[in-house]
């Protein structure tokens, strides 16, 4: 089980990276998004999923409390999902913006927008 969980986290952070790498404006979008569902696959699999109770238990109580999910982990892979699908809401708002202002979603001609680079910064001058 860990070894499936640990190649399918593999496959998604390589496509998510390989997306974003893309000059496709919704590709690094949706690349953006998967980099999200493989970050929570990492935080669900640090909640561990074999069982650390002892093997013999005493009572039903301790029987009840050994079967219980470990809440931190959810919450956390919870929040994450809410946050991502706002991040992926934003990114979407965005790249139809930039699409409809630079009429391409080209990502190199999005580049544009930015201010020329100089050939060399200089430092301001020290005066003692």
């Amino acid at each position: 089980m860990t070894i499936v969980l640990l190649l399918s986290i593999s496959v998604v952070v390589a496509a998510a990276v390989y997306l974003m790498l893309s000059r496709d404006l919704f590709r690094v979008v949706i690349g953006l998004t998967l980099l999200g569902a493989g970050t929570n696959l990492v935080v669900f699999a640090a909640g561990r999923f074999a069982s650390v109770t002892p093997p013999l238990l005493e009572t039903a109580d301790d029987a009840a409390a050994a079967a219980a999910a470990n809440p931190l982990v959810q919450a956390l892979v919870l929040t994450a999902i809410v946050i991502s699908f706002a991040l992926l809401c934003f990114s979407l708002v965005l790249g139809a913006r930039l699409r409809s202002a630079a009429n391409s979603d080209d990502t190199h001609s999005l580049q544009s927008a930015e201010p020329p680079a100089t050939d060399a910064v200089k430092p301001a001058e020290i005066k003692p």
